[in-house]
């Protein structure tokens, strides 16, 4: 069983790598192996004896690999035609989801029943949004109720859809394979008036939804205003889209946000309890016990217990893996059966992989199985059981170091502090907060949901104090894939029983994920990222030992910006611990949106900016406006500023667009201009000063193209005089300003020039280079690099 699991879970992972999804008629060539396989397994000759083991592991990989392709196939068809994105469609459906208030209004999964619109196929199920001008944060009427929108209501409306895309960088979140995990194959916003057409439809999911949203409700009047509100909701039924970025941050810190959900800790605690409550009662009615045996009601109710509670939290992978565990346990202690800790394991994973195949590319799915594996390795298989202390300490030690590899390898973080934090969180949460926050959102009583945001309020401020300890956090590049091997290696040297001989030589194992860096350019190179961060931009240039960052993208909400989302993992991953400058072309919300997750997160040297409001800028970093003439030399690369000028700060009436800081970027082996937002005003100002000028030219090799191909940019002389070899367009996919202008990307396709597109491409890597007395400049997409079978092709 426990090789087959492992040999299925592997094959589901090996599908989900794939570039493009395999035919499925080869499915039949595993039907073979299938059968000698099971002829082996009865066969009674040593020597066949010896295949069983490595020919079961080869059939659970197939069969693996061919039940992910399976449903894959299935899910991909079930997609929106390229050709209606956009397109206002009629549907009819119901609401199969709490609505999510955001800053512009809610958001929910729709679930189609009949499309209206004639000869269009939509998928069956979408996620709406429906935007409000009024401001939504306070959306809860005086009655209790979600403004319009509540789960199980059949409605028809009108929408425009797209099919899921999103960002695609390096060191960054698919959303993309996030949608097709979770089974939204569209997603878009409600237009027009809807008409609602029954109040209610009733069916058990619709049901448990409505349930959910009551409790939601509940929380959010009792505690309103309370600024724990979102992390109490999270703990009670999963939905953590209302705690902060702030509070995330911290808890990320501290290494506890496994605790700020639903997880498997809190459900198992819960079931925990409920066994010891009706064995208590059960024990003391004779006419029950001579019935059925205590433990086996007791663990009846425990396992109903964990499912009531995996419903309200919305079945996420660590409720399943959790809940999948229960059952078995409960099934084997009724039939009276003995299953080994690894074997149960086994058996939960299997299941959680046959029901969802694409839990093997989550990070929970790793986390949550790895923590129960390392802890049964790290406790199980001892003599004599330890005294409870020992146990605990035990348990932290095993967690913390055992978890750090796949930490390492996702975050590219691990908290120090973390067996403090937990030592004081888990219990507290697991056997108080939680519990409490259960009991007041299901009664009609408010006396423990407040008792359990004092107490989550107490934990929060001891993680505040531990968070401003000196080395809180282990913060490093993103380690090459191949370093996981050793590490893990090194880490179960480390867990094996005290009197191992040399457990310590475990930690050579760690040294590659540590020590080993990312490559950086050579004195004289550069390398050049221009992020896809949505409509706006963002671009990182490093050089042997320094690195500038350009523009850090669009706020999206109060919650969300391109600043924390992209570029500061970017930055992260690639090793980068601070930016020796920042440049921040004008006030645009796509250019500047992100700039103060960058400045809060990321040391900087010194920032240059046209902005007139820098206020958010730290008082150790030193601070400027670019203008025209300003320059520097890094590692062989020279750094010259081309606009604005210092007269043109003096006119109001020019446009921040045409104040950006123009860039120019020059290196042994080619040459790169940043254009921001410029406008044809400021094309003109930059032909005028440096066309037939002797030193410094708009001649560049590569060309991040100005305001994202707007009409207003781009005139046919600026074209020419830059004459780019490539021009990249940082555009939204179906942004509404339609960028790039056709007539735009006409102008460079008509002097050879190589076009890319962030919203086709995602991030595009530069590398300028010279080997050999030869320049060369080295262009990659990301999309080309990672791509994955559920990426769409351009």
């Amino acid at each position: 069983m426990i090789v087959f699991a492992l040999g299925f879970v592997l094959g589901a992972f090996c599908l989900q790598q794939m570039p493009v999804l395999p035919d499925l008629i080869w499915s039949l060539l595993i039907l073979p192996f299938a059968c000698i396989n099971i002829y082996l397994r009865n066969a009674q000759f040593k020597y066949i004896a010896l295949t069983r083991l490595p020919l079961c592991l080869f059939t659970a990989v197939m069969l693996g690999f061919l039940w992910a392709a399976a449903f894959a196939s299935l899910r991909l068809a079930d997609a929106l035609p390229a050709n209606w994105q956009n397109k206002p469609i009629e549907l009819v459906g119901v609401v199969a989801s709490v609505p999510t208030l955001t800053e512009q209004g809610t958001r929910f999964n729709f679930i189609v029943e009949r499309v209206v619109t004639k000869n269009v196929v939509v998928p069956k199920h979408i996620s709406l949004s429906v935007y409000r001008k009024r401001d939504y944060l306070t959306q809860v009427q005086d009655d209790g109720q979600f403004l319009d929108y509540q789960p199980g209501q059949r409605w028809q409306l009108t929408a425009k859809l797209k099919r899921p895309h999103s960002t695609q960088n390096p060191h960054g979140f698919d959303f993309e394979s996030w949608s097709l995990a979770e089974n939204i194959r569209a997603t878009g916003s409600v237009k027009g008036k809807p008409a609602m057409l029954d109040a209610f439809v009733w069916q058990p999911q619709y049901v448990v939804e409505r349930i959910r949203q009551l409790v939601k409700l509940r929380i959010a009047k009792v505690l309103a205003d309370k600024p724990y509100n979102g992390v109490i909701q999270a703990l009670v039924m999963g939905d953590d889209s209302q705690i902060t970025v702030q509070d995330w941050q911290l808890f990320l810190r501290t290494g506890i946000t496994h605790l700020m959900s639903i997880s498997g800790l809190h459900i198992t605690m819960l079931s925990g309890l409920m066994f010891v409550l009706v064995s208590f009662i059960w024990r003391r009615v004779p006419h029950l016990a001579n019935q059925i045996p205590t433990r086996k009601a007791a663990t009846f109710a425990a396992v109903v217990t964990a499912l009531a509670y995996g419903l309200v939290a919305g079945f996420s992978v660590p409720t399943q893996r959790t809940l999948y565990m229960l059952m078995v346990f409960g099934v084997a202690l009724w039939s009276g059966r003995r299953f080994a800790m690894a074997q149960v394991l086994a058996l939960a994973l299997l299941i959680v992989v046959l029901i969802d195949p694409w839990a093997v590319i989550s990070a929970g799915f790793w986390l949550s199985f790895g923590a129960v594996a390392l802890l049964s390795f790290a406790m199980g298989a001892r003599l004599a059981q330890p005294h409870w202390l020992k146990i605990a300490l035990r348990t932290q030690w095993a967690v913390t170091i055992g978890m750090l590899p796949l930490l390492l390898i996702m975050f590219h973080q691990a908290s120090i502090i973390s067996p403090l934090a937990n030592a004081v969180a888990i219990p507290l949460v697991s056997f108080f907060v939680t519990p409490l926050a259960l009991l007041g959102s299901f009664l009609p009583i408010d006396g423990p949901l407040h008792l359990a945001y004092y107490l989550l309020d107490g934990c929060v401020v001891f993680l505040r104090w531990l968070n401003q300890l000196p080395v809180a956090v282990w913060q490093q590049h993103a380690p090459a894939l191949w370093t996981l091997v050793p590490a893990l290696l090194g880490v179960v040297w480390i867990l094996l029983p005290s009197g191992w001989p040399m457990r310590w030589l475990g930690v050579f194992g760690l040294l590659p994920m540590l020590l080993i860096q990312p490559d950086r350019p050579m004195s004289g190179d550069m390398k050049v990222t221009v992020l896809d961060v949505g409509q706006g931009l963002s671009v990182v240039v490093q050089t042997a030992q320094h690195t500038l960052l350009y523009d850090a993208g669009a706020k999206f909400n109060q919650q969300s910006d391109a600043g924390s989302r992209i570029v500061v993992p970017f930055l992260q991953g690639e090793g980068v611990q601070k930016l020796d400058g920042f440049i921040v072309t004008h006030d645009d919300n796509d250019h500047s949106g992100g700039m103060a997750s960058v400045l809060a997160l990321m040391p900087v040297g010194w920032f240059a900016s046209s902005m007139p409001d820098t206020t958010l800028i730290p008082t150790n970093t030193e601070q400027m406006k670019c203008y025209a003439g300003q320059s520097w030399h890094w590692d062989g690369v020279d750094f010259e500023v081309l606009h604005p000028s210092l007269q043109d700060y003096e006119y109001s009436e020019i446009k921040d667009n045409d104040r950006s800081c123009v860039l120019k970027v020059t290196s042994a082996s080619g040459s790169l201009l940043l254009t921001g937002d410029i406008e044809r005003r400021a094309e003109s100002a930059l032909l005028a000063a440096y066309q037939d000028s002797a030193g410094v030219t708009l001649k560049s090799d590569v060309l991040v193209v100005p305001h994202h191909g707007s009409k207003t940019s781009s005139t046919p002389d600026f074209v020419e005089a830059v004459a780019p070899s490539v021009a990249i367009f940082t555009v939204g996919y179906l942004n509404r300003f339609r960028h790039p202008r056709s007539e735009v990307v006409s102008r460079y396709q008509a002097i050879d020039t190589k076009v890319m597109r962030s919203d086709y491409q995602g991030a595009v890597t530069l590398n300028f280079y010279k080997r050999e007395s030869s320049p060369q400049i080295e262009v990659q997409s990301w999309r080309s690099q990672q791509k994955r079978y559920w990426h769409a092709v351009f």
